[in-house]
């Protein structure tokens, strides 16, 4: 029988050696971590209800709410160090330590269910294939990392035959979401959902509104995971639109980091109160420790991305649905790679010649507020339309009533005016578009000059608006009876002898064009 090692033994060993005190620290953590795990191992502590793998930091703030809740979680990571340093730094919870993925397997109740927490791609697989021949029919595997919707099909229909359950459950929140309630968005089989459906609902949000948990079961196969794609492609269009606010308020109104964060704190007062638009305000407020400058001014102007956004632009491109706003936001982040190309540019390139704005201050911010709301509608508009198209192509039956409502607390996207998306979809379950809405018709006719006004502004003092820009002509675009298509189509006729459809009659024509 192998021996626990007790706190006491170490701390004498320690009084007569020359161990420094971080190795002190080591030694005794570890052996209060072994200490765990011979107690699970001699049937002394009770086995987990979950199984954790990978303790970064969504995955360990994901433990911790899990425990809060009420449940016991074995806990396992590839670098043994960091499970031994979380489960120490985590005394008198219910964690059970584990070293190996077959030692987190033999801790759990059956079913079993093991969520995985890592790397989207290879990571997971990897994770799968350890996994399997470890599990038996009826165990359940979930995926809450950030996994391609269309990997997760495929994982989905490996596993099936195995009858293993396999769920690609979306988590939204970031650090603080993970601990304190997420949005999930969970997809695969429906009898998995039921298995886990419990302990979804209480680590995850609740709405402000109605306490209602924020998660449901969105549909088969990789249904959680496209709908979490799609809500991490309309937080890059929510943010280019709110660095674009940002930009004229600073450009044209030479407005101070300080000022924009009251501008920004007001805001949050009223119809854009969201996340997004509440850490704006706190970021611009934050003062650089070494250059006493604020924060926000001495960040270089680069923004990086994992990935989902393009993957949104990508997968919309494949259905044909237009996403005007997202593409832009995807655009913008990798325009400001380019920032030495921008700046050599910036030296030969001319831009508009004017002079200061002369205008009342007052009433251009009100007009950009008002523009960047009509901008968000707008880019929510595209994304709820392209979920639309998504569930029809790959049969998902998305309500997207719910899944507005459980985007209202937890997720990154999280905003007042998802109340209304989910209100207008429970009006009518079949709206093709949130424009065609009553109540959003009337929100963006009454924007609409101020809309137009600030993108007039903006190109004319020579400010990128590229996400206002697209917001817009999305608008316009879905609103014209008629568009130049027809040209182009003609020029297809003409060059590829592709045909093209009348206006007057059913069919398809080519004409003889002269050459």
């Amino acid at each position: 029988m192998c021996r626990v090692i007790s706190a006491g033994y170490i701390l004498r060993y320690i009084l007569f050696s020359g161990i420094l005190e971080c190795e002190w620290l080591s030694i005794l953590k570890r052996s209060q971590v072994e200490h765990l795990r011979q107690k699970v191992r001699y049937g002394e502590m009770t086995k987990a209800q979950i199984g954790l793998i990978g303790l970064a930091v969504m995955g360990q703030n994901l433990v911790l709410n899990m425990e809060r809740n009420g449940y016991t979680v074995a806990v396992y990571n590839r670098t043994t160090s960091k499970m031994q340093e979380f489960v120490a730094e985590n005394p008198g919870k219910k964690l059970v330590p584990t070293e190996t993925v077959e030692e987190l397997v033999a801790t759990l109740e059956r079913p079993r269910r093991v969520m995985i927490m890592v790397k989207a791609g290879g990571a997971v697989d990897a994770v799968i294939d350890e996994l399997v021949p470890l599990l038996e029919p009826g165990d359940i595997i979930m995926d809450g990392g950030n996994s391609l919707f269309s990997d997760t099909e495929r994982r989905y229909k490996e596993l099936t035959p195995k009858e293993i359950v396999y769920l690609g459950v979306g988590v939204s929140g970031g650090e603080e979401g993970a601990l304190w309630g997420p949005s999930i968005m969970p997809g695969g089989p429906k009898a998995g959902w039921d298995a886990v459906a419990d302990m979804l609902r209480a680590i995850s949000a609740k709405a402000p509104e109605d306490g209602e948990p924020c998660v449901t079961y969105l549909g088969t196969g990789g249904a959680g995971h496209y709908v979490k794609m799609v809500h991490n492609g309309i937080e890059y269009g929510d943010m280019q639109l709110i660095a674009e606010a940002y930009h004229i308020l600073r450009d044209v109104l030479s407005l101070s980091a300080a000022e924009l964060a009251e501008v920004f704190t007001e805001w949050n007062k009223g119809e854009l109160d969201s996340y997004l638009i509440e850490i704006t305000s706190k970021v611009l407020a934050v003062v650089d420790d070494e250059t006493g400058k604020p924060l926000v001014d001495v960040i270089l102007d680069t923004a990086a991305q994992k990935g989902t956004g393009k993957w949104t632009s990508q997968n919309a491109l494949d259905l044909g649905a237009p996403i005007p706003t997202i593409n832009s936001a995807v655009t913008a982040r990798i325009i400001s790679s380019l920032k030495a190309e921008r700046v050599e540019a910036s030296k030969s390139l001319p831009g508009p010649e004017g002079g200061d704005y002369t205008g009342d201050r007052q009433e251009l911010i009100d007009a950009v507020r008002d523009a960047l709301y009509a901008s968000k509608i707008s880019a929510y508009a595209q994304g709820m339309a392209l979920l639309r198209m998504a569930s029809q192509e790959y049969g998902y039956e998305y309500n997207l009533g719910e899944v507005a409502a459980i985007w209202r607390a937890g997720c990154i996207i999280r905003a007042r005016f998802l109340n209304d998306i989910t209100a207008a979809f429970n009006r009518n379950a079949h709206l093709t578009n949130l424009f065609l809405d009553d109540e959003f018709r009337k929100a963006v006719s009454q924007r609409l000059p101020a809309w137009r006004s600030v993108l007039q502004l903006a190109i004319g003092k020579g400010i990128p608006v590229a996400a206002f820009s697209a917001s817009l002509a999305y608008y316009d675009s879905y609103r014209s009876a008629r568009l130049p298509a027809n040209l182009t189509q003609a020029q297809r006729d003409y060059f590829g002898a592709h045909t093209y459809e009348r206006v007057d009659k059913p069919g398809s024509f080519h004409y003889p064009w002269e050459f």
